[in-house]
């Protein structure tokens, strides 16, 4: 898995809404965790998962002092360049309350469990960057009974008309790659000519902690979308929703965007051949999340009205690394 770079943190740290939700979330957490009569000796610890930079770490102690509860933090990044900003920032601002680990956070061995793991692992299409791998691997790190925040999310998807996307895509030609390599890997982008062909229904859905004893992050699922209008389908736009703690949610998908936050742009998987569709015709698409000791892909193809052929078969073009 790559580090991002420090404009990609500065992006994320701008965004007013996401943080704020996320506080509110922790700050829930804890006074659901802690009643009144222990808010003096119980100590919450808290893991903050992927640290970047340390807008969580700060979002936590917020959260701590508006519930009024006591808290320890671990800022656990295996970046060492955004390690280097943490350290500073215990140093200069956190002091004793904050533990800084610079480590993957599936390889720790803590010296002891945390009650609350928080993180933002979360991509445009819920688990593209890995939040399912990434936190089933940290969990051992969890106490029996203990929560994540994030604690649930769904990735959406929906049947788009865009010729403008279309022809971008096609125009991504790489010179040494298969010739139709670009229509076999998704797109973050910013929707603007587009037409969305019907609303967008969910995907995969994954819950942490993970209720399952075995742990498997694979999934297929077919959708079917009815299209009231003669139309051409270029490829299917990709959302989230998230679910941070009890009411506390971040969504893109366009009928529940989360109003003024910007981390996100939607994730658009296209089709080798743009496809006729007919008013009354159903879409129906087949998606697949996979993945081997090494990397995670998706596969997809339309079965309705026509048949495409599986985009992207064994991740032969596109592959996210473990």
């Amino acid at each position: 898995m790559d580090n991002l770079e420090s404009q990609t943190y500065e992006v994320f740290e701008k965004d007013p809404i996401k943080y704020s939700q996320y506080q509110q979330a922790i700050y829930k957490c804890l006074l659901d965790r802690v009643p009144d009569e222990e808010k003096d000796t119980n100590v919450q610890v808290v893991m903050v998962l992927g640290a970047g930079r340390g807008p969580l770490v700060n979002a936590s102690l917020q959260a701590a002092f508006q519930a009024k509860r006591r808290i320890k933090i671990y800022a656990v990044e295996k970046n060492p360049n955004a390690v280097v900003t943490l350290e500073s920032w215990q140093y200069e601002e956190w002091g004793s309350q904050v533990t800084v680990v610079s480590c993957d956070m599936r390889e720790w061995e803590a010296p002891e469990k945390a009650d609350l793991m928080v993180s933002e692992l979360l991509g445009s299409f819920a688990d593209n960057e890995l939040s399912p791998e990434c936190l089933d691997g940290a969990e051992h790190c969890l106490k029996e009974g203990g929560m994540s925040i994030p604690h649930h999310y769904t990735s959406f998807l929906g049947p788009i008309s865009s010729s403008k996307l279309y022809n971008e895509v096609r125009a991504c030609r790489e010179k040494d790659r298969d010739p139709e390599a670009q229509f076999e890997m998704p797109y973050v982008v910013r929707l603007h000519n587009f037409h969305q062909l019907a609303p967008p229904k969910a995907c995969f859905s994954f819950r942490h902690p993970n209720p399952d004893p075995l742990k498997d992050n694979n999934r297929y699922q077919t959708l079917e979308f009815q299209v009231d209008v003669n139309t051409v389908l270029h490829g299917f736009a990709g959302y989230f929703e998230t679910t941070l703690y009890g009411d506390i949610t971040l969504s893109i998908r366009p009928e529940t965007h989360s109003p003024g936050m910007f981390s996100w742009f939607p994730i658009f998987f296209p089709i080798k051949q743009p496809m006729s569709v007919q008013a009354g015709e159903k879409i129906r698409v087949a998606f697949w999340r996979c993945s081997n000791s090494k990397k995670v892909w998706y596969e997809w193809a339309v079965v309705s009205p026509m048949c495409s052929v599986i985009h992207n078969t064994t991740g032969r073009s596109y592959t996210i690394g473990l």
